[in-house]
C-alpha cells in the first residue's frame, strides 16, 4: 500500500542528525527494532524515543529517517516476499492435501521470526490505526484471497477463501497473539491435526 510521507524515503526534512557509519545497517537495525516493540507492546507502546533507546541510538537519528510513529510502522509492516511465495506454494499442494499444507504452512509462518513479528505487528495495531487496518485488509483481499482462490475452480470461491483466511487468522490471534490456552501450547503437530480437516472442508466439501 503506498501511503505519502514527508519524503521518498520516509526520512523527516533536511536538517534531522545525518547519520554515522553504514546508514543501511543503521535503518536496518531502526526498523528491527520497531518491528519487535510493534509487535510486542503494540501501537500505544512504541515510540519513537522508545525505539532510540532499544537500538542505542540519538532520537534524532530515528526522526532522520522516518517523519513519525505513522511512516515507521508503515514501513515495517510489509510482509517478506517469501511469506507470499510460501501460500502461493502451499496452494499449489493436490486439492484432497491442501487443508493440511495451509494448516503446515500457518505453523512454519509464526516460526519464521522476521514474517512473525511483521504479521504480529500488523495484527496488534490494526485494530486501533487505519493504514495498518488498510493494509491487514488489502493483504488478505489482494494476497491471500487471490493465492487460495486461484486453485478453486467453482464460483464460490471466494467464499470458501475468505472462510478460510478467517479460520487462519482467528488462529493466529489467539495461539500467537493473545496467547488463549489450551491453544497457545498446543503441540503443532496437533493444531495441524485439528485444523487441516477444517480447511479441507472449506476448500472441497458442498457449501450450505
Amino acid at each position: 500500500m503506498k501511503i505519502d510521507m514527508a519524503a521518498p524515503d520516509g526520512s523527516s526534512k533536511e536538517g534531522s542528525r545525518r547519520p554515522k557509519g553504514d546508514p543501511g545497517v543503521t535503518r536496518e537495525r531502526i526498523e528491527r527494532a520497531a518491528r519487535a516493540s510493534f509487535a510486542e507492546r503494540g501501537w500505544a507502546g512504541t515510540s519513537l524515543r522508545g525505539i532510540a533507546r532499544d537500538v542505542g541510538v540519538d532520537a534524532a537519528l530515528v526522526h532522520y529517517y522516518f517523519s513519525s510513529k505513522e511512516a515507521l510502522l508503515d514501513a515495517v509492516t510489509t510482509p517478506p516476499p517469501e511469506w507470499l511465495e510460501s501460500i502461493r506454494r502451499t496452494n499449489s499442494a493436490p486439492p484432497r492435501g491442501r487443508g493440511e499444507a495451509v494448516a503446515r504452512n500457518l505453523v512454519w509462518t509464526w516460526s519464521q521470526p522476521e514474517i512473525r513479528d511483521v504479521l504480529s505487528s500488523i495484527l496488534q495495531t490494526a485494530a486501533h490505526e487505519a493504514r495498518t487496518r488498510e493494509k491487514l485488509r488489502q493483504l488478505v483481499t489482494l494476497s491471500l484471497l487471490p493465492a487460495i482462490a486461484a486453485k478453486l475452480d467453482d464460483d464460490e470461491r471466494l467464499v470458501r477463501a475468505s472462510m478460510i483466511s478467517s479460520q487462519l487468522v482467528g488462529v493466529a490471534m489467539l495461539r500467537y497473539i493473545l496467547q488463549v490456552e489450551p491453544l497457545a501450547s498446543l503441540p503443532d503437530e496437533d493444531l495441524v491435526a485439528l485444523l487441516a480437516p477444517t480447511i479441507q472442508r472449506y476448500l472441497t466439501d458442498p457449501l450450505p
